[in-house]
Formats: C-alpha cells, structure tokens, sequence
C-alpha cells in the first residue's frame, strides 16, 4: 500500500471513551477509581463466564469442543470488546472488520461473543449447540447465524480464504477510498495447529507475503496439540521461523489469560507498520481446556465432556458455585457490561458513516464507481460487450471463452487469475497485475497453487464486490476439491474456468488426461457444471452466468428462463482442441441458458435420441446424419449443463427428452456414472472409465471408443432392439 495512504485511524475502544467527558473529568478523582475498579471486576467476570460456558455446555450435551473455546476465551472477549471493528446492530456493516474462525470446530469460541455482545443469540441457544435446526450449529455456517463471515470446520480453508477477504479489501479501499482509508479494514483469522499443517494455508500464507498483505492478521493458537497428541510427532518446524521466511511479522503473547498483553499485541497487529506491508502472524502460547486441571493440555481436551466433577472443580475455580447453571454464569450486571460492545459498536459505525458522508462529498466519482461496483455485473454492457464476441468455426472454447473474459470483464465485475496458466487457459486480460506495490491491479497471479487460489476465490465472493474467477487445468481441479465444496455449501458465485478437458488433451499423457473429473464435480451438490460444445454455447453460457441469457422459457420461479444471473459457484469446462461450429443458432441462444435442449432432429425425432456434451456434441450430430440417411428419425440432444437443465420445468425438459423415447445413446469422453438415468434402462452411455495414455487425441478416442464408429455402432443397436 502506498505510504501516502493513512490506516485506519486509532479508535479508543475503552469503556471510559463512552461516558461523557465534561462529566468525567467532573467527578472525583476516587469515584473515577471506584468505577475503573468495578468495570475491571466485571470484566473479569465476562471473561471467566466466556471460558465456563463451553465447558458447561459441552458436559451437558456429551459432545462437542471446550478445550480450544476455554482457552482462547479471553483472546476472543479482547477482540470483540476492546480491538474488532464491529457492530452487533449490524453484521453486515461495510466498515466493519472481518473475522474468520478457521479452527471451526471451536465454535462456542464465536458464539459466545456473539451471544454475548448483543448479535441476538441467547444462552438457551448456547445449550442447543450442534441441535438440528438450532442457530448455533457444530462449525459456523455461513447465513445461518448473525456475525459468522464463512462456513469454517475443513482446517486451513479459513486462513486461505481469509486472504482472498484481505485481498479484496485492499483492492477496495485502493481502487475507491481515494486515500481516506475508509476502506482498508483489517481481516482477522483464528487458526490452530491443525489449519496450519495443511497445505492449503501454506500455499495461502506464502502468497500473502509476497503480495504484502498487511490488511491480514492470523492469529495462530499456539497449543501444541492435536487429536493424536502433541504436535511435536508430526508438527517440528519454526512456525514463526516459516512465516517470517514468507515474509510476515510475528508478534508473540506468551499467555493467552494475559488480557493485558493480548489488547496491546492485538492494537499493534491492527497497525500497518508505517506501509512496510507485511501480514502479521500473532502467535499466542495457550493451554487447551485451561484451567482444567485434568484435562488442561491434554490432546483429551479437544473434544467431549470434562466430566461432572472436574467441571464443577473449573467452575469453582473461576469463582462459581459449583453447580451453576447457565443463568448463574451471566447474573444481569455482568450481562449489561458485556452488552456495552453494542455501544462501542454503534459509536464506531456512527464515526465511520461520518467519514463516509465525507468521503462522498470530496471524492463523488469515486463514490460513483464504488455504488456501480457494489450494484453488480452491469447487464446492458454485459449484453453488449458479449455481442461483439466472434463466434468463430473451428475455435477451441478455451479461445471463445478467452474472448467473453476480455470484452465482459470490467462490466460483469469480475476479478480473478490462474494458478500459473493464463495464457493457456485463456483468462489473460489487459492490464497490471497484483502485487505488493499495486494493491489495485487488474488480475491475481495465483502462482502453481490450485487448493488456495479456489480458497481465496471464496474470500473475495465474501467480501462481495467482484464476482471472482480462477482458472487451471481441469485435471488439477482435484487440487481444489474441499474449497470446491466449501464454496458450493455458502452458494458462492465463483467462477472455476478449467481447459484441457477430456483425453483429447492427447500427447501429455493420463496424468494431465481428466476423466473422472467431470462426473466427480457434478456429484458436489450446489455447483454448476458447464461443458459448452462449440463457441455459440459458451457465449450462450457466460450470458447465464453473467445474467444476460436470453430464453423464451419460463423457470419454475416464472422468470425467463436463464434471465438472472447464476449465482452458484460454477466449473466451466472447455477444450484445448478446435471444435467445429454446430450451427445451432437460435435454438443454441435460446437453449444452453436452459442447460439442454434440441440441437437437430430428422423428422419428429421420435426414434432415437443422441444426447452429448461438449466436444462430442459433434461426434453425436455427424452419426445422428448417418442414420438420417437410414431413415431414423432422430434427435440430437445437447446437455451443456444438467444442473441447469433439471431445474427447467418438467414440461420443458419432456419436451426435450420425452420420456417415452426410450431409445437413448448418452455421449461424453469421461466417466459413465452421471449417465444412466439420461440413457435409462434401454439405452447406452458411451464414455471412458479408464485413464487415457500418451498420444495424440483423435487416436486416443478411437482407443477408448469415443469417436464416429463407436457412437454408430451403439445408436444402431439401441436402434435396432
């Protein structure tokens, strides 16, 4: 970040900073000490109340996680009372600084702040943790509880994502804040040793450094255990020696019951370093299930009860009857000044509206720029821009797709990159990239990291204005499977452009050959998979994606069908080889946003039904000719999407594919498996269930019986019985 560019301005977060001023500078100098002394006591009370209710709650249930919510209860109180730019009146304010808890599993941690400083949550609603249909479910979930940023539990999806919100917010304040600052928020993310042993977080936290992510704080629960037992049996390197080599600042608090240490060392975390623009890693030395005597520090801490007796002896020890319910461990008074973070909270989003009042009278064009981002992709300039896309015979969809990302980019508002391969997938745009230095660029080189980049994709959709778009290989898109599926369960519209997308790759070999890929990916519920087959379908396809699609249609919502745009995250899956233009037209404009729809039919097409995909949508409409010729009256289905198409109505999609035309072949150079209930029981899937080798594609299909002979000889036997 440039140096010009202040921070964000240093709040006084202390409860003193609320009480008026003439009014405390009035009072006697003893009265002052008086009510310092008794807020402190009440502070310590929130503080003991914060560790016992996990471990109140978990005993009672049987199951669930206290070690990590009792230890770190005193950092989180720190945050959400005196450091976390928030406002429990309203999660969603743009102000507000982002906490991601990517040690999901110690959920009570969020839950009881927020329970506690006024986001709505009750205690009874506490004791119905991991309780089908209650508010406070086993890992946060996104949507499903006021003040949780993502859905975390999968260990080391929220560091990574965690980047991509920092990365966004960067990208805000420096595209938009015109220097004020109003913008740059700081991204906090908990993780534990468990988030920092996976990968994902490596590969995350290594580009961090090298773009100088100093909008990052991660704060690393230094416990040194895990499930199995101390770290120190898989887990013995210098995390902090690590974290400096990728070029972070490390601050240490060697207590984690040190809420002293732990404000001052957070506030400093919260500073920029004067633009030396480096993340800062906190590590915090801490003793899960502290202060459990028996427990405490034990890998037995992690999970389940304490038991009856030890949690009456933690009680005790935090200055509880022993027998204290829920009620008893938040008495009124203490309730009321755990609930004065509403006042904080309201008092900071009232100064920052103020600066924003401010900052749209000085800067009105940035202000205007902002607005039109915030407002969503720009559908006439979509529309337009898509227009004047080439629709090119012979071209790859790769090249097709190259071509929409170039001419929609800046109107869809779309931000994105590739894992290494952008010129080769085609998603290079004009422009600068992103770096240390250039915090506004137009695209992220993600580097040879797939899992992180599909993380930080989510990250940017969460901060909510660019709609993110990354791209690989669709053999690599295993790489990214658990941030695949995170994405798909927060209904996130990240967009997954992957090429290379069948055998036909040819002479790279089985390893860079997807076979599987597809099927697998239309197995992850709420992702879309579109797999076009020629450069009218993708252009048809980004229009859906874009919300620009044109259908004479009616969805089940009574919308045109194909009008909004998609909001689920989508794979878009296109091929490296030359396909040929099908011709469609019309019915291509009109079809693909639908998913499915008739490409050509001889006569009625009553007879047989060739239904294809991509690439060999092609291979299905030359054999469908051939038996034209033979009198069948036949039907070339092409399925760009299925998810797409079975949400079409029942009737269109019968239309397409009546269900009484049970002569069916089903074509696709991969896996079989999605295939059956398209071909039924009398027909046949034509596909590849094992891996490809070296050589060029046409040879390779022919091997693996994807090519105009196989899909002949098929059609002519399902024909023919």
């Amino acid at each position: 970040m440039a140096d010009d560019v202040p921070s964000t301005p240093p709040t006084d977060t202390s409860r003193e900073a609320a009480t008026d001023g003439a009014a405390a500078s009035a009072a006697p100098a003893a009265s002052r000490g008086d009510a310092a002394a008794e807020a402190d006591a009440l502070e310590a009370r929130a503080v003991a109340a914060a560790i016992m209710i996990p471990a109140q709650v978990v005993q009672a249930k049987g199951h669930g996680h206290a070690g990590t919510a009792m230890a770190l209860a005193p950092l989180a109180h720190t945050l959400f009372q005196h450091v976390l730019r928030h406002d429990p009146a309203d999660p969603e304010w743009t102000g507000r600084d982002r906490l991601v808890l990517s040690a999901g599993h110690a959920s009570l941690l969020l839950y009881v702040q927020l329970a506690l400083t006024g986001y709505g949550l009750g205690l009874d609603e506490l004791a119905l943790s991991r309780t089908l249909g209650s508010r406070t479910p086993g890992h946060p979930e996104l949507h499903h509880t006021p003040g949780v940023e993502m859905s975390t539990g999968p260990l080391g999806q929220g560091v990574a994502s965690a980047v991509g919100l920092a990365l966004a917010a960067r990208r805000d304040e420096a595209l938009h804040g015109a220097g004020t600052g109003l913008f740059r928020s700081t991204t906090w993310v908990i993780a534990g040793d468990g988030c920092l042993q996976e990968g994902v977080s490596g590969e995350a936290s290594s580009l961090a450094g090298t773009l100088g992510l100093d909008e990052l704080v991660l704060i690393w629960d230094d416990n040194r255990i895990t499930i199995d037992g101390s770290t120190d049996i898989t887990f013995g390197e210098d995390v902090r020696a690590r974290y400096r080599a990728y070029g972070w600042r490390v601050l240490e608090v060697d207590d984690a019951a040190d809420l002293d240490a732990l404000r001052s060392t957070l506030e400093q975390a919260r500073e920029r370093e004067g633009g030396a623009g480096r993340p800062t890693l906190v590590a915090v030395r801490s003793v899960i299930g502290a202060p459990s005597a028996l427990r405490g520090g034990t890998s037995a801490a992690h999970a389940g009860g304490f038991g009856d007796d030890e949690v009456a002896a933690v009680a005790t020890s935090l200055g509880f009857a022993a027998g204290a319910s829920l009620a008893d461990l938040l008495p009124d008074d203490v309730r009321d000044w755990a609930l004065g973070a509403r006042d904080r909270g309201a008092r900071l989003h009232a100064e920052w509206d103020e600066r924003e009042a401010a900052w749209r009278r000085e800067h009105p064009a940035a202000a205007d720029r902002r607005d039109a981002v915030a407002a969503g992709a720009d559908e006439e300039a979509v529309a337009a821009a898509l227009a004047t896309v080439a629709v090119d015979d012979g071209a790859a969809t790769r090249t097709t797709s190259g071509a929409v990302l170039s001419a929609v980019h800046e109107a869809a508002r779309l931000w994105g990159g590739s894992a290494d391969l952008s010129s080769s997938t085609n998603v290079a745009i004009p422009g600068e990239a992103v770096s240390a230095d250039r915090p506004g660029g137009d695209f992220v080189h993600f580097g040879i990291r797939e899992h992180a980049m599909t993380a930080i994709l989510s990250g940017v959709a969460l901060h909510g204005l660019w709609r993110p778009y990354g791209s690989t290989y669709l053999a690599f898109s295993d790489y990214a499977r658990p941030s695949i599926r995170l994405a798909a369960l927060m209904q996130l519209p990240a967009l997954y452009v992957y090429t290379h997308d069948s055998v036909a790759v040819g002479e790279d070999g089985p390893t860079h050959q997807p076979v599987e890929q597809v099927a697998s990916l239309r197995t992850v519920p709420g992702l879309d998979v579109v797999r076009p087959a020629d450069a009218r379908e993708v252009v048809a396809a980004w229009g859906r994606l874009l919300g620009s699609g044109s259908s004479s249609g009616s969805s089940s919502g009574g919308r045109p069908a194909g009008s909004e745009r998609t909001v689920a995250p989508t794979a878009l899956v296109l091929s490296r080889q030359a396909l040929p233009d099908l011709e469609g037209g019309d019915a291509t404009e009109q079809g693909t946003p639908r998913g499915g729809y008739v490409l050509w039919q001889q006569g009625g097409g009553g007879d047989l039904a060739l239904i294809a995909t991509g690439s060999e949508v092609q291979v299905a409409l030359r054999t469908a000719r051939l038996l034209a010729d033979e009198g069948v009256d036949v039907r070339v289905v092409s399925l760009p999407c299925l998810e797409w198409f079975e949400q079409e109505p029942r009737a269109y999609r019968d239309e397409v594919l009546p269900p009484s035309l049970r002569a069916r072949v089903t074509v696709e150079a991969g896996s079989r498996q999605p295939w059956g209930r398209y071909a039924g029981l009398d027909g046949i899937s034509v596909g590849i269930d094992e891996f490809g080798e070296s050589g060029s594609g046409p040879e390779l299909l022919r091997l693996r019986g994807v090519d105009d002979a196989a899909v002949l000889a098929a059609a002519r036997g399902v024909f023919a019985r």
